[in-house]
């Protein structure tokens, strides 16, 4: 397993088509609905398997002089339990700790919170409802 921030057109490709088959597909979503107007300001993870396969994403931006932000996490649901997830939002904690933030807030999915309690995120509050069906809680975790 190979777990870095994405830099060649393949990589870019592979990384945004993941996190559109993963996250936008099932909700019949367009190709460019996972992107958004921060892209290019934030620090993005792919994960590529043994077989150079693109198994997992994430996403980290800025959004203030002591916070971060994690999006569009997401991993294979045949990788999931192998600690891919777990992998990448450490290397993503650490780049926000090594950038001066000391807290990460997520917005997880229903089915993710308690892989962010395992990580020791606290839930906040419910937040939105994604496509009328995904229910959404904010999580916060101190660095």
């Amino acid at each position: 397993m190979k777990i870095f921030s994405p830099e060649t057109t393949r990589d870019l490709e592979d990384y945004y088509h993941l996190r559109w088959q993963l996250l936008r597909k099932d909700w019949q979503q367009p190709m460019g609905s996972e992107k958004d107007e921060l892209e290019d300001q934030s620090y993005h993870l792919l994960v590529r398997g043994e077989d150079n396969q693109a198994i997992g994403v994430g996403r980290l931006h800025f959004i203030s002089d002591t916070q971060a932000q994690i999006r569009y996490m997401a991993v294979l649901e045949n990788y999931q339990g192998q600690g891919v997830g777990r992998l990448m939002v450490q290397a993503l904690e650490q780049h926000a700790a090594a950038n001066n933030r000391n807290r990460i807030i997520l917005h997880a999915r229903e089915n993710a919170v308690g892989f962010y309690i395992k990580l020791n995120y606290q839930t906040i509050e419910k937040s939105h409802l994604l496509y009328n069906t995904i229910q959404h809680y904010k999580m916060t975790k101190e660095l």
